[in-house]
């Protein structure tokens, strides 16, 4: 079932990571599995910053086998060095949890192959490399993923989220939302559906040379709009395309680093209410979650089938 959410202030900073965590919160009873944040700060100047992890949240119970920690601490060694050896420059080191890590790096050269270093240490995932995007997921609901990472007073203009009921594949970090569409550096997409030609579509994306990290059906999103994205195509035309090229019935949001986009399949069998003023934008797969941050009498609607819609902050 999943739920998804999604908010923008028109030229303004506020507290995006609390709107964020409410709106996913209230969401809770239609995906308790894992949550998603991908939330768009005021950046750190000119530098990066990088969110990954060196192994899984696995949890009490599971039949996955928890990894010892010092395992955690050899893989961020190899990871700082492969990011020394890169060109790049470790301005500041945040371990979150003992298996996720946020970093502040200056680089000038391709991310591509910065990500692609990082990446070949074992288990190593970027979750997302930007300028003013943070993508955060774990396992657990929208507040005990908010409290472990600390998104609570996160100031922003922006953010998009999920909360994700497993059916396609494992309840794991990797297989959670939203997915960073790699390796452009303040893309995200969050997806409530399910699509029937992911299988055709991988195969001629990775021809061309793109990265999957899991075998979730939704990652395709992320992956075909970045491959629209580098041949020089404008987002909304991308998400357009999308709606002829991907089978199935999805809904989905996608947020770059000043904007907020949202497409709907041409059936519309998954569910969308917006609120658009002035000031801001809200949408979510329930109204519920919307009335959490705008409590107040309000006038929303459901977006029509074949619908795209994008918004600038």
């Amino acid at each position: 079932m999943c739920g998804i959410a999604g908010i923008i202030h028109k030229g303004k900073s506020t507290n995006v990571g609390g709107e964020m965590q409410k709106m996913l919160q209230s969401l809770k009873h239609r995906g308790p599995d894992s949550t998603g944040y991908a939330l768009y700060g005021n950046g750190e100047s000119n530098n990066y910053i990088l969110r990954f992890k060196v192994g899984e949240n696995v949890k009490e119970g599971s039949s996955a086998v928890k990894e010892d920690e010092s395992i955690y601490q050899e893989r961020i060694e190899q990871v700082n060095k492969k990011i020394s050896t890169s060109g790049a420059t470790l301005h500041k080191e945040e371990q979150i949890t003992p298996y996720s890590y946020r970093y502040v790096i200056s680089y000038d050269g391709d991310l591509l192959d910065l990500a692609k270093q990082i990446e070949s240490v074992e288990m190593t995932e970027i979750l997302s490399l930007g300028k003013s995007l943070e993508l955060i997921k774990d396992i657990g609901d929208a507040s005990v993923v908010a409290d472990q990472y600390d998104l609570g007073d996160f100031a922003g203009t922006h953010g998009i989220g999920h909360t994700r009921m497993a059916t396609e594949s494992g309840v794991d970090i990797r297989s959670a939302h939203p997915y960073w569409a790699y390796p452009f550096s303040d893309v995200s997409v969050v997806h409530n559906g399910q699509l029937t030609n992911y299988w055709n579509n991988r195969r001629a994306l990775e021809k061309k040379g793109m990265r999957f990290m899991s075998t979730c059906d939704s990652e395709l999103i992320a992956v075909y709009l970045a491959d629209k994205i580098r041949n020089g195509i404008e987002l909304e035309e991308s998400m357009r395309g999308s709606l002829d090229d991907l089978d199935g019935v999805f809904t989905y949001l996608v947020a770059t680093k000043d904007k907020l986009g949202m497409a709907k399949d041409h059936m519309a069998a998954k569910p969308m209410v917006l609120y658009e003023s002035d000031d801001l934008v809200a949408l979510a797969s329930e109204e519920v979650a919307i009335r959490t941050v705008l409590p107040q009498e309000i006038d929303t609607y459901d977006p029509y089938e074949g619908e795209v819609k994008v918004w600038q902050a």
